[in-house]
């Protein structure tokens, strides 16, 4: 454990950062889940909403930082590759 003040404020500043990082984390990947099952359904229209809100939370956790861009590019063509075979 840490005895200098700072270092102390840290450790508590990282421990809560980590838990909204892993919700956030969790909730980007909750909504990539839905979206690939719905499109493996076949649904096109429900297909299409699922696919934008999973988009918008990938970007969404590159804005707060819990992502690198270019992962979430990677993520968001692979998603975009199962929807457009629905087509």
């Amino acid at each position: 454990m840490a005895n200098i003040q700072s270092a102390i404020k840290r450790a508590r500043q990282n421990t809560k950062r980590r838990a909204h990082n892993r919700s956030r984390r969790q909730r980007m990947r909750t909504f990539i889940a839905k979206a690939q099952d719905v499109v493996a359904s076949g649904d096109k229209e429900q297909a299409d909403v699922a696919v934008r809100q999973a988009i918008s939370e990938i970007d969404r956790a590159v804005s707060k930082g819990i992502l690198h861009r270019n992962n979430a590019a990677r993520r968001k063509a692979r998603l975009m590759k199962r929807y457009n075979a629905l087509a």
